[in-house]
């Protein structure tokens, strides 16, 4: 069925591409002019998400940015992915939120394990990644026979890092390393000692690493889905790409009401409704 489908597509030249966009699950910035909507960087242009994903397709390495607790963010993922597989057979997709430590029971389910109720334990998933949020991604990926990959480190390795962190490798500018120490503090309440913020950066950077080496090495065409700074230009995986191989393109989700710079690290933005802002450290803060 999939390659007629492929080949009316391509008859009809590639109007089988009108599926709508999911229902937004968001509650905020419902309202923005360019909401659903791409900018590409390099020439300002706003694009629809039919254009986006033409001008995305010819792309054998993609990588999506996303936030992880923003649904519509894993909605439109799952709507780009089935989209571009529309138009040339998806052949891998990679995912932060699995480790090499589960490829063994990636590698041993088949078409059928997408209808299994306890498919997330086969898989050992990780408590800290919302299942529900991922599991179609992933079950998709298995009924289309599409290869899927871990992109993240083992749990071992983390651990690892975080005691004894390696010296960082000189490959942030001074603007984008000092921004994300911010982050990471912010993101820990602020009560990390400057050396665990370190072993925080050598893990991230661990982590872009083995996500880029996953990626040049899956079959192609491929996705990768991981945190928005994981996939950056100046702060995840293209920093270690290599220069003799075509770079992947990036495509950051970016919530509706956050600042758009004139020129952002990523070569596609694109805007989605807001979650409400929780803080999580005054939470934390009430739990002591």
């Amino acid at each position: 069925m999939r390659p007629l489908l492929l080949m009316a597509c391509l008859l009809a030249g590639f109007q089988c591409l009108a599926q709508p966009l999911p229902a937004w699950q968001g509650s905020e910035g419902l309202q923005h002019s360019r909401l659903g909507q791409a900018l590409d960087i390099s020439n300002g242009q706003w694009l629809d998400a039919q254009a986006l994903v033409r001008r995305v397709a010819e792309a054998d390495r993609l990588l999506v940015g996303e936030r992880h607790d923003n649904p519509d963010h894993q909605a439109l993922q799952f709507w780009l992915l089935q989209a571009l597989h529309e138009r040339r057979m998806q052949q891998a997709l990679l995912l932060e939120m699995l480790t090499p430590a589960q490829q063994p029971a990636l590698r041993q389910l088949d078409a059928s394990a997408a209808q299994r109720t306890d498919l997330d334990e086969l898989l050992d998933w990780s408590p800290g990644w919302n299942w529900q949020a991922y599991a179609p991604l992933l079950r998709w990926g298995l009924q289309q026979g599409v290869g899927l990959y871990p992109a993240n480190i083992d749990r071992a390795l983390i651990g690892q890092l975080y005691r004894e962190p390696p010296p960082l490798l000189p490959v942030y500018a001074d603007e984008a390393l000092d921004g994300l120490r911010a982050t990471i503090a912010a993101s820990h309440c602020r009560e990390l000692p400057p050396k665990q913020v370190e072993a925080m950066l050598a893990i991230q950077q661990a982590r872009d690493q083995a996500m880029a080496a996953a990626l040049l090495t899956a079959p192609v065409p491929a996705m990768l889905v991981a945190g928005s700074f994981h996939v950056r230009h100046d702060l995840g995986v293209p920093l270690y790409w290599p220069e003799d191989q075509p770079r992947p393109l990036v495509i950051v989700l970016l919530e509706a009401g956050e600042a758009l710079p004139n020129s952002f690290p990523a070569d596609f933005v694109w805007i989605t409704p807001a979650q409400p802002e929780q803080d999580y450290c005054a939470g934390m803060a009430e739990a002591d």
